[in-house]
């Protein structure tokens, strides 16, 4: 039987195995979710191909964090009451901390990217996110820069600029604001991973995803008020496919992201993470009919070795241990 502290967070030994799972569980789900947004961007739905006006970029970045937190909020005070939701006010800061320039800003910033540059550019840019883990890492001691670390980090993101197809004619559209708005992203992702873990030490997922999907709903409440989400006149097929993209992109996947860091350290979560462009490509293969050139295939094999060299034991006996929270 598990044991919990007082606050639900896990209090006994971390299992790796379960946390690659929940891991690649996330990252599938997110692999789903980009297909669903290409459908909304397109204004088709994926079964039928029926028409459907685009929905903006803005409205669905929006929508798929308020939707959540809506449900979980839901189902949470429900299950459990009101009253053992509450956190203290420091670690509800941090939440917050981790919803707005977590949550948000990277969602808000990839887009962003794609706007001024490419799917492919800002990809492989915010993928770079597994080297500033590292090197935060390395330089708060908490961690050493071995051969094994460096090699897979590196081969993370290789592994991902290949997948995503930026080799090749025509692939990387250059631009200042967008490959700022890129990396920044991939400064938002690290901060993520980071923070996330510190504060899954202290309270389970649940409690972290409810306050992280809360912060980044009023976030987005202010940059665009429910007033102009009104103006939209989205028709109910439309916030239909919004709350369904809402529970693979946000909900799902970061209640199994949040799982698999209670149980790994951060490097290890954000190098398996990478396997979010492979489903993304895989899926298109298989549902939009797009097709996989061998550099893609080459990338996907590089990403997978990366992912099992990163798990392997440093040394005989070397466990994966959940790190204490940084202050």
């Amino acid at each position: 039987m598990k044991e919990r502290d007082g606050r639900g967070a896990l209090a006994n030994k971390p299992h790796p195995i379960r946390g690659y799972a929940y891991i690649v569980a996330a990252t599938f789900s997110w692999g789903v979710a980009a297909v669903l947004g290409r459908a909304a961007f397109t204004g088709r739905l994926l079964p039928s191909g029926t028409a459907l006006a685009p929905i903006d970029p803005l409205i669905l970045s929006q929508s798929r964090t308020s939707f959540s937190f809506v449900v979980l909020a839901v189902v949470l005070g429900w299950r459990r009451g009101w009253n053992r939701l509450r956190v203290p006010g420091a670690d509800l800061g941090k939440m917050a901390l981790l919803g707005v320039l977590g949550v948000a800003a990277s969602n808000y910033l990839y887009y962003l990217a794609i706007q001024k540059t490419s799917v492919a550019t800002a990809i492989v840019l915010q993928y770079t996110a597994p080297v500033l883990v590292l090197l935060y890492m390395v330089a708060r001691g908490i961690q050493t820069a071995t051969i094994q670390r460096v090699l897979a980090v590196c081969l993370a993101v290789a592994g991902s600029a290949l997948a995503i197809g930026v080799v090749g004619p025509g692939t990387l559209q250059l631009n200042r604001v967008g490959v700022a708005a890129a990396l920044l992203a991939a400064v938002s992702f690290a901060f993520y991973n980071i923070t996330a873990h510190q504060i899954l030490t202290r309270y389970d997922r649940w409690i972290v995803l409810l306050y992280t999907t809360l912060a980044a709903s009023a976030f987005w409440m202010v940059v665009n008020p429910p007033w102009k989400l009104l103006a939209a006149h989205y028709s109910g097929l439309q916030w239909g496919l919004l709350l369904v993209f809402a529970m693979f992109s946000s909900l799902l996947p970061f209640s199994f992201y949040f799982a698999g860091l209670q149980h790994l350290e951060p490097t290890r979560a954000i190098v398996s993470s990478c396997m979010e462009p492979v489903f993304s490509i895989v899926l298109a293969a298989i549902l939009l009919g797009e097709v996989v050139r061998p550099v893609q295939a080459l990338g996907i094999v590089v990403v997978l070795a990366a992912i099992v060299i990163v798990q392997l034991p440093e040394q005989a006996g070397e466990e994966c241990a959940v790190v204490e929270p940084i202050e």
